[in-house]
């Protein structure tokens, strides 16, 4: 493999356009590549125009390395792409869960997939638009993940799942620059994408992703009730999978007081509500667990945890348990610990690992 030649998964956006255009500054010799994951609109879904990896974003994409004057090729991984994270996404949803569709794209697509496209052309590193670093420690000779300069920006949550051998193979050119710069950097080299704005939201989502998921698999879709902490029933909610922990609005339960979403029970199809107090807990389990830092957690660890993206991290203690899950326990109760969800430890802006909330 060629330590020079790196693939730069190119999703149509600023970030990775620069991503490309600084690895090309540097002296790489770099190779645009686009995750063709789109389906036919009649067939099952289609990307939101404008969304990651949409028609419209390869075409931008395209007009990026045509400026830069890069080899540039288009994948088709639609049907893992759809396997791997359209039917987890479904899924998630219909069994209570609150699936985080961006994360599994990052272990599953990304890192797993389109490394491995990037191997097979010779390239010995992958790199993305992901605000994140890697770094190699001589000390306990792992690779780390850390976090990236920009805070408000740092994307390394969405990546506690990756491994040494990716992390070995990994480039991340934005770790150490902040959205505006890069942004500034994209207007002063002429790139085309360079005032686009990105979206936040799902990429193969447009609009309420209650209607993606209703359209989908409406068979496993199936009302039930709303009760509260004493199986008192309130009223009868359209399905568990249009509901997560902490909502309040769109119950349609009449109270003297605020009622949430404390708890989804899919064994028995029903969903409990409370006051907002009964929201926060101190302790929950955590499985699939991926660690980076360490080779795994043998006795118990003081951590930062982060519980979904836009989470500021709170302190606690993580303990092994012997079938290989994780107790969490935070120093203080939080609030709407959500099963599905991912949670990620830190020591200061290390990654420690992370994985999933049960």
């Amino acid at each position: 493999m060629n330590k020079n030649k790196v693939v730069v998964a190119m999703s149509g956006g600023v970030d990775s356009s620069t991503a490309a255009y600084l690895l090309k500054e540097k002296g790489y010799e770099v190779i645009g590549i686009t995750m063709q994951i789109w389906q036919d609109p009649d067939n099952d879904y289609i990307l939101k125009e404008g969304g990651c990896c949409s028609i419209a974003a390869v075409y931008d994409a395209r007009k990026v390395a045509d400026k830069l004057d890069i080899p540039y090729y288009v994948v088709n991984f639609k049907e893992d792409f759809k396997k791997n994270v359209i039917d987890y996404f479904l899924s998630e949803y219909v069994s209570g869960k609150t699936p985080n569709p961006c994360i599994v794209c990052n272990k599953v697509m990304k890192f797993d997939l389109l490394l491995k496209k990037a191997l097979e052309m010779d390239s010995f590193y992958l790199a993305t638009g992901h605000y994140a670093k890697v770094e190699y420690d001589k000390k306990s000779k792992r690779f780390l993940l850390k976090k990236g300069r920009d805070r408000n920006k740092d994307q390394s949550y969405a990546l506690y799942n990756l491994t040494q051998f990716e992390l070995e193979h990994i480039i991340f050119p934005l770790g150490d620059y902040t959205k505006s710069e890069i942004r500034h950097i994209a207007q002063k080299a002429g790139l085309p994408v360079a005032q686009k704005q990105e979206s936040q939201e799902i990429c193969f989502v447009d609009g309420d992703y209650k209607e993606f998921v209703k359209n989908r698999v409406p068979d496993k879709i199936k009302p039930g009730y709303f009760i509260d902490t004493k199986g008192n029933i309130l009223g009868k909610h359209k399905g568990i999978a249009f509901y997560t922990i902490g909502q309040r609005r769109g119950l349609g339960i009449s109270s003297n007081r605020p009622l949430y979403v404390v708890r989804i029970n899919p064994e028995n199809n029903s969903i409990v509500v409370g006051g907002e107090e009964e929201l926060y807990q101190k302790e929950f389990t955590v499985n699939n667990l991926n660690w980076i830092s360490i080779e795994k957690l043998q006795w118990e660890k003081k951590v930062n945890i982060k519980i979904r993206y836009n989470f500021d991290e709170k302190p606690g203690i993580i303990y092994p348990l012997e079938d290989g899950r994780v107790k969490v326990v935070f120093d203080e109760p939080q609030k709407s610990i959500t099963p599905g969800q991912s949670a990620v430890f830190y020591e200061e802006d290390v990654v420690v690992g992370g994985g999933i909330i049960e």
